[in-house]
């Protein structure tokens, strides 16, 4: 059984038509509203029916626990098979309902949307940190995790789910906001009324809902301006890229790859699939917090990785190495790792299955050393985002680290909210139940306020003995590194929709989108007036040295200029008479113009050129990814 709670103003609906397996209904269940209630979005699923009555008894408990902590007395149940891909039969699941809706009767005012049909609805969650709840009732033995979820996985001939999921899943969190001067706060004691994004993040973070239930702006901007679409031919959570996408996604990797060398990184290549039952790689399997892809070949059960960790580790322990290496890095950019996400969760850019991962490791003599190269990481990866275009203003940062290792680093992790100058959010543990006893993520908050982790990076005190690494010490004796787990700007992939997204946000405050000029596929492009002026346009094509294109089409100059915009090209020259006779450009540039009244500016090509090279240097380049012609373009969408 699977619940997704939404503690609301009012949820109201509407049938509209019926599936073949709707519930037969009278007039009065065909519409319905209620005010100030519980909405329990429900999918029964095919487990279930082994022992449907053990399964409602256990989801009228979770529904009545979540009762008694908000304040009402109202429950919409409202089926919704889009919450699992592995529902009941109909019968069962109309069953099911019903005796929900009777037992819990006994002491609510109930009211059940009918099964089976299709329906319009409308709901205004309240938006305090238990609003959002999701849950997974399981007929095997279940745990609870800080929050009281009630927690299940699915069976493994469909995922493997690492130890550490379950862990995490039942670990005690403290949650508290850290001030740039110290100060550790409880969150429900903080003052938020700057802070309104951090506040959506951590309400996001307390309820734990990861479930989608409304589309994100960014994956209507993804296909519009043909960057990738659902693959319908692969399994959910796979992207195809079409050439703007892949040229974008081409120059992040690049980019952040470079960074990563730049610090001191060797890049390396390792297999993304490994042996199950590898005695090492399990070990490290059940502490790490994801789900799996798992394969057979050979006999063998094999996972396809999530990170790099894996191969990296393996060549780490065969390699020699000395104090004298050390610090010592190593970096993947892992095109593909892979994470069995749940169906509900997965939308967009946001939340893959497949995705690219820059992924590095540092191998440090001890924790002194891994906190000073964790501060240098730290400052990397706010440089990385700032680069790419996503700034401190952007994103929310969250601190996550055991009770003991704050006690002894009080200084230096109030360093980290001093170096972003706002406050952060910190969950604390009184237990290490992982890997790591220090991490950090920066979040970025989207129109719809979920939040998806860009950068991070981990202080790893663990996986040297896992994987047996060693180093030789300056009086030649064998001792085990501390390590360092970074991705300085996150999956390649989220840090597309962070763009996007933020300029989605961008056009609703009224104002012009765009992606920094570095990653436009066009920046230059060009509109001839009429044939006679292609010669002077390709005269000025020539002459700038920048992705430039020309609009060929016979359309109007107008209908030209739009779709430029559309395209959100960073500048675009219109080629006519008086261009040609004064020998300068009229340039329309898009970082200074607003919706309606944009911004052009008299300049000469030498000039125009400057002004590119000015704003993508030191950035990688490549040529255009398309024809020099619009007209010699196909169209993907």
């Amino acid at each position: 059984m699977r619940l997704l709670l939404v503690h609301s103003d009012y949820i109201e609906y509407e049938v509209k038509k019926s599936t073949p397996v709707a519930e037969k209904v009278d007039e009065s269940q065909k519409s319905g509203r209620l005010e100030e209630a519980l909405t329990v979005f429900l999918a029964v699923e095919k487990p279930d029916e082994s022992d449907i009555d053990e399964i409602v008894k256990r989801t009228v408990d979770e529904i009545k626990n979540v009762m008694g902590q908000i304040n009402t007395d109202r429950i919409m149940l409202y089926p919704y098979a889009h919450l699992s891909n592995e529902l009941s039969s109909p019968d069962t699941a109309v069953k099911a309902l019903k005796k929900i809706e009777k037992e819990l009767s006994d002491k609510y005012e109930v009211k059940r949307a009918p099964f089976g049909w299709y329906k319009s609805f409308n709901i205004n969650c309240k938006g305090h940190p238990l609003s959002e709840l999701s849950r997974t009732i399981r007929l095997e033995s279940t745990s609870t995790s800080a929050t009281g979820e009630s927690t299940g996985f699915e069976s493994e001939e469909e995922e493997v789910v690492s130890e550490a999921l379950k862990a995490e899943e039942t670990a005690k969190s403290y949650w508290y906001v850290l001030t740039p001067d110290g100060e550790l706060r409880d969150v429900d004691s903080f003052d938020f009324s700057d802070h309104s994004n951090l506040e959506r993040f951590v309400n996001y973070e307390i309820s734990e809902s990861r479930v989608v239930d409304k589309t994100p702006p960014h994956v209507e901007l993804m296909k519009r301006l043909g960057i990738a679409d659902y693959e319908q031919g692969s399994d959910s959570g796979n992207l195809r890229y079409y050439p703007r996408g892949r040229f974008i996604k081409s120059l992040l990797e690049n980019y952040v790859l470079d960074e990563a060398i730049r610090s001191g990184a060797m890049e390396v290549e390792t297999p993304i699939m490994y042996d199950m039952n590898h005695p090492t790689l399990k070990k490290y399997l059940d502490r790490f917090p994801a789900r799996q892809y798992s394969i057979e070949s050979d006999k063998r059960r094999l996972f396809l990785r999530f990170a790099a960790c894996f191969g990296q580790f393996l060549m780490s322990h065969d390699m020699t190495i000395s104090y004298k290496n050390l610090p010592l890095k190593m970096v993947e950019m892992t095109r593909y790792s892979f994470r069995k996400e749940q169906r509900g969760e997965l939308v967009g850019m946001k939340r893959l299955r497949s995705f690219t991962m820059p992924d590095m490791h540092t191998f440090c003599e001890d924790m002194d050393q891994s906190i000073s190269e964790f501060d240098d990481q730290y400052k990397m990866c706010i440089n990385t985002l700032d680069n790419i275009g996503v700034d401190v203003d952007d994103y929310e940062v969250a601190i996550r680290f055991t009770r003991d290792f704050y006690e002894n680093n009080k200084d230096f992790i109030t360093e980290m909210a001093k170096t972003v100058n706002k406050p952060v959010l910190v969950e604390m543990w009184d237990t290490r139940f992982f890997y790591f006893v220090l991490k950090f993520e920066f979040n970025f908050i989207d129109a719809l306020g979920k939040a998806s982790a860009l950068s991070t990076v981990q202080i790893d005190v663990e996986n040297a003995e896992t994987y047996d690494i060693s180093y030789i010490d300056r009086n030649g004796e064998s001792k085990r590194p501390t390590m360092l787990h970074c991705s300085p700007s996150g999956a390649i992939e989220r840090c597309i929709y962070a763009l996007l997204e933020k300029n989605a946000m961008k056009i609703d405050n009224g104002e012009v989108p765009m992606l920094p000029v570095w990653l436009s596929p066009t920046q230059v492009r060009i509109i001839p007036v009429h044939e006679h002026h292609f010669d002077f346009a390709e005269k000025i094509y020539e002459q700038l040295n920048c992705r430039v294109d020309i609009d060929d089409r016979e359309d109007t100059v107008g209908k030209k200029i739009r779709e430029a915009g559309r395209e959100w090209i960073p500048y675009v020259v219109v080629i006519g008479d008086r261009e040609i006779e004064s020998g300068k450009l009229n340039v329309t540039i898009r970082s200074e113009s607003l919706p309606k009244k944009p911004k052009s500016s008299e300049m000469t090509v030498e000039e125009l050129n400057n002004r590119v090279l000015s704003e993508i240097q030191g950035m990688p380049y490549r040529e255009q990814p398309l024809a020099k012609y619009v007209t010699k373009r196909p169209k993907f969408l």
